[in-house]
């Protein structure tokens, strides 16, 4: 089995967030990011809207769906040993894929509304991590080209009553080199980066796991 990172856990369960560094090496890197732009060439094709303005303002945000479709990687990608070990561990052994979805960060692209993803399928109050993410970064993630953007200390908001009045105020960005994981806590309220840049794009991959919501039901609240 997988070891499981302990020091790792310990900041994800004080922060909300974790990078595992170095799960792909710059080839296996190289091939996810042609697998991507290849998938969404095919997603366009399908008649699929990559750009979604009323998502991403401007216009300058790529999203592709269902990876799982278009490449074999994608499918090595979620299910990765090292990846997996530590989301099971963190969702308590009860896991499973949801979804897998891209965003490539075009320069010029600015930040969507702030949210959390937990709140997307679950009522409030949200006392126990139902969801996570694991966040594939596929070239180097820094401010200037989009960095995902999170609230420190929101994973411990329990309803939106405890969210400030304008959280994206507060932001700061994950940074993170190609080939890393950020793992997220799913309550954690974040929102995408804006890219200032002149000519970086920057590609992630997003990776939502759930416990089984109907074992726990009875404990929403």
């Amino acid at each position: 089995m997988t070891g499981i990172d302990g020091s790792l856990i310990e900041a994800f369960e004080r922060d909300g967030w974790a990078v595992l560094p170095d799960v792909l090496s710059p080839e296996q890197v190289a091939e996810a990011r042609a697998a991507l732009v290849g998938a969404a060439a095919a997603s366009e094709a399908r008649g699929i809207p990559t750009r979604m303005d009323y998502l991403d303002p401007g216009a300058q945000n790529i999203r592709i769906y269902d990876l799982l479709e278009y490449h074999p990687v994608f499918v090595e990608l979620i299910a990765h040993p090292v990846v997996i070990a530590h989301v099971a561990h963190l969702l308590d052994g009860d896991l499973s894929i949801s979804n897998f979805s891209a965003n490539i960060a075009l320069p010029g692209s600015r930040s969507m509304n702030a949210h959390n993803d937990q709140s997307t399928v679950m009522p409030e109050p949200w006392p126990t991590r139902f969801t996570m993410n694991a966040i594939w970064c596929l070239d180097d993630t820094y401010e200037a080209n989009g960095a995902t953007r999170y609230l420190p200390g929101s994973h411990r908001y329990t309803c939106f009553a405890e969210v400030p009045d304008d959280p994206a105020s507060g932001m700061v960005p994950f940074e993170a080199a190609a080939g890393s994981v950020i793992l997220m806590d799913g309550r954690l309220w974040h929102t995408s980066g804006a890219n200032t840049t002149e000519s970086s794009e920057r590609a992630l991959l997003f990776a939502f796991y759930a416990r089984s919501f109907l074992r726990h039901q009875n404990n929403w609240g």
